[in-house]
């Protein structure tokens, strides 16, 4: 019997952020997609989520979620079988960023959740083309389903995550790190560093993708996964 994935979405995404890599995905083993806005520190949400998790799964977490599971990983690295962390880095948050979660809280709070989710997620963090507005509404609706607490809970939770490199030093299971090309939040560079972090650890760029390559490029995502999940244990 195959591990289950569990996957951990976006900040203010919900299981649709996958739904392509679930549908196919979900063929031949289970799939689970986690909420992850429950608690607003990052270690408060991992240890309610290792309560509800399987004994063992393997793990993906998308930029937000990535982080959580760099945590999942620190508190319960028996547990985890195998690891994918996209879109996200393992250092913690400057100072000039917490500073700047503030305002967008505000927005949130007072009902602007468009204008508080395009400072949290701009649209230049995507790939261009025609394809980048589309995305961009989808996580739109879905941080609107979400609510305003779920953003402020999320927002602080981001500004006062722990630096986890040696976390990922210590990390002895197969891992992947995925990142999109045109990814402007977290460049390329900062994946790579996160990948030489791991001893056990492959990078995969995905050409035509930004920060959220599951929505950008699902069929690539997709095959990454495959890949990384088929993979043999082979650990150096």
């Amino acid at each position: 019997m195959k591990d289950p994935l569990v996957l951990l979405p976006a900040m203010m995404c919900d299981a649709g952020v996958f739904s392509y890599q679930i549908r196919e995905l979900s063929r031949d083993r289970a799939v689970m997609s986690v909420p992850v806005g429950q608690g607003d520190r990052i270690e408060e949400t991992a240890s309610g989520l290792l309560d509800v998790l399987p004994p063992r799964f393997a793990l993906c977490g998308l930029s937000f979620g990535g982080i959580v599971a760099m945590e999942l990983l620190r508190r319960a690295p028996d547990r985890v079988t195998r690891v994918c962390l996209m879109s996200c880095s393992p250092l913690a948050e400057s100072p000039d960023a917490a500073a700047a979660r503030e305002p967008l809280i505000i927005s949130a709070r007072m009902g602007k959740m468009d204008e508080a989710m395009r400072g949290a997620l701009s649209p230049e963090h995507l790939v261009p083309g025609p394809g980048r507005m589309q995305v961009m509404a989808q996580v739109v609706q879905m941080a609107s389903g979400l609510g305003p607490e779920v953003f402020a809970r999320q927002s602080r939770a981001l500004q006062r995550r722990r630096d986890q490199q040696g976390t990922m030093r210590r990390c002895k299971v197969p891992a992947l790190v995925v990142c999109g090309e045109a990814d402007t939040l977290v460049s390329p560079k900062r994946h790579a560093f996160l990948a030489e972090l791991m001893p056990n650890a492959e990078l995969r760029v995905i050409p035509g993708a930004g920060h959220l390559p599951t929505l950008e490029q699902p069929q690539a995502t997709a095959e990454a996964l495959r890949d990384w999940l088929d993979a043999p244990v082979v650990l150096r």
